[in-house]
């Protein structure tokens, strides 16, 4: 119980002040900046030896605590569960992914530093990505040298210290937006992100060997992620409960809830949402608000740059339509409490292409026909036929006039907003309802 014992003790104190944006938070056990890395692959080994210390059990590519099989089409080998149960009315949550969870101390405005408790998704380095059971994804060295990345550096026992922080303690809200023409619910009419990142806080983190890291926050004193599920459900009473029986400190592992997609035709494009450079995609998706990812270079254009376009739609189909294939839309997912309903936005590659990268730039669409004549988006060759006959149109909100250099779409425009998306798998519709591995944590 030491790890929790500790953050426990850092939350009571926390808790006598109060808090903004947590600079003024308790500090225990300040580490001493020390250890030296050289190469990627040794960084790698001190953050698996971190999560052995940890009480959890390290990946190993030779030996891995799960196998997977073809229809489930798992991109993480470091998975430790998944549920692919879609049901709501069996599994409130919906379908799940447990993941490593490393230890590390977040810096605070004041300087002082605080632990926090992370994941890593990606890795720009093959050798440690394939040695962390990581994506790998290159495009990702492109913000190496940006205004959008954090630096970190090791403590003398192995442990990163990041530069920035996040206050997992605001209550996340959204009131939805009224009728405008063929928008309904989206955009919202007020929207408060449930936590809230600080200027220097970026999950694109410069290793000291250079390599790029996805790590995002998943709690510290202040809180948890509002992606870790409450264990009753989708309940928002208990989102920032440091003792959530899915935030494992101890046993080095958290339980996240997966968003749906689509992609290339096919569903179940599962993903996680952990942070956002904008307030609106942080309350209706569930994540943090991180300014500083405004600065990775560059929305609107692909292949350059080192971020993906996706395409959520703000008007899509809504439940009441009674479509057999669901739902879709920002407009739905606006209007259900604690999200219940995913946006199941478009997305045009996955990890097995070396052009993937985690940050998603957001290119809205909007329904230009009425609510009973609009489909569902299921792939971006079917979106540019729509936006070539009118049936969609960039969404007026979107931040640029024109399409940029996207070679994904020459008639869609960027919003501007970035969405860390890491997607986990695209399982076959075969595994769906299958439990595999451990999905929950030890009660």
């Amino acid at each position: 119980m030491k790890n929790r014992n500790r953050l426990f003790v850092s939350a009571v104190l926390a808790s006598m002040v109060l808090m903004s944006c947590g600079d003024d938070d308790a500090v225990v056990d300040q580490p001493d900046n020390g250890v030296e890395v050289a190469s990627p692959v040794e960084e790698a080994n001190l953050l698996l030896e971190s999560i052995r210390t940890d009480g959890g059990v390290p990946y190993n590519a030779a030996d891995p605590a799960l196998t997977f099989k073809d229809d489930e089409n798992v991109f993480i080998p470091s998975v430790l569960g998944l549920d692919y149960r879609v049901d709501r009315a069996v599994v409130p949550a919906g379908p799940t992914v447990r993941l490593p969870l490393f230890q590390g101390w977040e810096t605070l405005s004041n300087g002082e530093r605080r632990e926090g408790y992370y994941i890593i998704t990606e890795s720009s380095d093959r050798a440690q990505a394939e040695q962390l059971g990581v994506i790998y994804s290159p495009r990702m060295a492109a913000a190496a040298t940006s205004d959008g990345v954090q630096n970190a550096t090791w403590t003398e026992d192995g442990r990163l210290i990041f530069e920035g922080s996040v206050d997992f303690s605001p209550k996340r809200s959204l009131v939805a937006g009224a009728e405008d023409g063929l928008l309904f619910g989206f955009p919202p009419a007020e929207v408060n992100p449930g936590a809230i990142a600080d200027a220097n806080w970026s999950s694109y983190v410069v290793l000291p060997s250079g390599v790029v890291i996805n790590a995002q926050l998943m709690a510290n004193a202040t809180g948890i992620h509002d992606r870790i599920p409450n264990p009753a459900g989708n309940s928002q009473a208990q989102e920032d409960d440091l003792n959530n029986i899915n935030l494992d400190i101890d046993g080095a592992a958290v339980v996240l809830q997966l968003l749906d997609g689509w992609h290339d035709g096919r569903a179940y494009y599962f993903h996680i949402v952990t942070d956002t450079s904008a307030r609106g995609p942080a309350a209706i998706e569930l994540g943090v608000l991180a300014p500083k990812l405004a600065n990775l270079p560059t929305f609107g254009l692909f292949p350059e740059g080192s971020m993906l376009p996706f395409s959520p739609t703000a008007n899509g189909v809504v439940p009441e339509a009674n479509n057999p294939l669901g739902f879709q839309g920002l407009n739905t997912a606006s209007l259900s409490e604690r999200q219940v309903n995913d946006p199941t936005n478009t997305f045009p590659i996955d990890p097995s292409d070396t052009m993937y990268a985690p940050m998603w730039d957001a290119h809205v669409t909007e329904f230009t026909v009425p609510a009973e004549d609009r489909v569902i988006l299921r792939s971006f060759d079917q979106i540019n036929d729509l936006l070539a006959d009118g049936t969609l149109i960039p969404f007026r909100g979107n931040a640029n006039p024109s399409p940029l250099a996207n070679s994904l779409s020459k008639m869609l425009t960027a919003t501007g907003a970035i969405i860390n998306c890491p997607v986990i798998s695209q399982p076959l519709a075969t595994a769906i309802g299958r439990v595999i591995g451990q999905p929950e944590n030890n009660k």
